[in-house]
């Protein structure tokens, strides 16, 4: 049957890197950022120039197991060919572009049928190398498009592998956003079978968030001044480590793979 992984479980989370793979320098700070133990996954982006990179520092550092896939439709050079003739999803010179609306709710067959082999395109690239993604998730939320959504999700059905779900909690989602987020969020739970009800950025659990139960909080790490990890979501000099550890003082930090 299918149902949430948060239901019965409580007191843990998953703090996941988004954009693993941009390059070399992000590659490095997300792997200190694991080894601190700050993060506990990544997601992996299959066609920026440094996803060789991240490979090999998962396959030497253990990481197996926690690297996810990053579904990339918004940035660089597609993996697949039919999408690159596709108007709504790459410009002219092949290379990506959205120009999907927001409220578009279905996509051509040819445009959704590229969009299914781009993103078979992007989880195979990181099968070649050795890492089965864990979980799939999107840059720049584009898996929270209502057709694209489908598509990952039955993706990720036919894989076994959870979805993250959009963002749900916080203070500047309005009721008609959390309205549309509520059916979406419902729609790739019962499409992908597999997900954590709650999830939310560091900046929500500045605002004081308090979560129950599974929540995973997408992070997007940067380095202080002085060694520390703050976030992109975060003021400047805030500590994402501090922040986690007094927002989240008795969750285990794991992966979805652990889920």
């Amino acid at each position: 049957m299918k149902h949430s992984l948060a239901v019965t479980r409580a007191q843990r989370v998953i703090v996941n890197a988004d954009d693993f793979g941009l390059d070399l320098d992000y590659n490095q700070l997300t792997l200190r950022a694991f080894q601190r133990g700050v993060i506990s996954s990544a997601t992996l982006m299959a066609n920026m120039p440094a996803f060789e990179d991240a490979c090999r520092l998962s396959h030497e550092h253990a990481l197996l197991g926690r690297i996810g896939l990053h579904f990339n439709l918004t940035y660089g050079t597609p993996l697949s060919q039919g999408i690159r003739s596709q108007a709504l999803f790459c410009n002219a010179q092949g290379q990506f572009d959205l120009n999907l609306p927001r409220s578009v709710l279905r996509l051509p067959p040819a445009a959704a049928e590229a969009v299914w082999q781009e993103l078979a395109a992007q989880w195979q690239r990181c099968v070649d190398q050795g890492l089965r993604p864990s979980h799939i998730d999107s840059h720049q939320h584009v898996h929270n498009l209502w057709p694209v959504a489908a598509i990952v999700a039955r993706f990720a059905a036919r894989h076994g592998v959870p979805v993250r779900l959009a963002r749900n909690v916080g203070g500047n989602i309005g009721p008609l956003k959390r309205l549309f987020k509520s059916a979406l969020n419902r729609r790739i739970g019962w499409l992908a079978g597999r997900w954590v009800n709650t999830v939310c950025t560091p900046k929500d659990l500045l605002d004081g968030f308090i979560p129950a139960g599974v929540v995973e909080v997408v992070a997007h790490p940067t380095q202080l001044a002085d060694g520390d990890f703050g976030d992109d979501y975060l003021p400047p000099e805030q500590s994402l480590e501090q922040l986690l550890n007094r927002a989240l003082p008795s969750h285990q930090r794991i992966a979805y793979s652990e889920l």
